[in-house]
């Protein structure tokens, strides 16, 4: 459940900061596992949503803040687009629920990307539907910022793999 997640969250990262010594990779680790939980995720996505498809990264972007944020966390982040090719995204949450227990990073964590696990989840989901996507945080309520931003980046259809007989 959505509660349990963001009540064991915290302790999570914790543990990861204990693992390691770099903020660096405890956020690559972060995004190791998000991407690996946004991979199966999609699955019960589509199955608990019934979403159609979408036909454009706009339809996509807004099917993640609309209705996977708001099925999965309980929020709906604002949508903006910021790049004329339409294929830069941003979700803007004023709320995030994954930091509710959080009241600052410590000092020595200042490179942390505490909620690095939701941009692997993301760019996990969106290849197993055929998007290539780079997802990262561009602001963070944690490191000052007046709203928590992630930017989501489009770079191409990825390609069907064909598999070769021998």
């Amino acid at each position: 459940s959505r509660e349990l997640f963001v009540l064991t969250y915290g302790a999570l990262v914790a543990q990861l900061c204990k693992d390691y010594e770099k903020d660096e990779d405890v956020n690559t680790c972060l995004d190791r596992m998000g991407y690996g939980i946004g991979v199966r995720l999609i699955d019960d996505f589509l199955a608990r949503s019934a979403a159609k498809k979408c036909h454009s990264y706009s339809e996509t972007t807004d099917m993640i803040a609309q209705v996977a944020f708001k099925m999965y966390l309980g929020v709906t982040p604002r949508v903006s687009c910021s790049s004329a090719a339409g294929n830069e995204f941003s979700l803007i949450l004023d709320k995030n629920p994954l930091v509710d227990f959080v009241e600052e990073l410590p000092a020595e964590r200042a490179s942390l990307c505490y909620c690095n696990l939701l941009c692997g989840v993301i760019r996990g989901a969106l290849e197993m539907v055929h998007l290539a996507a780079e997802v990262t945080f561009l602001q963070d309520r944690l490191k000052g910022d007046a709203v928590t931003e992630i930017g989501i980046t489009f770079l191409r259809k990825a390609e069907d793999r064909k598999h070769k007989r021998n």
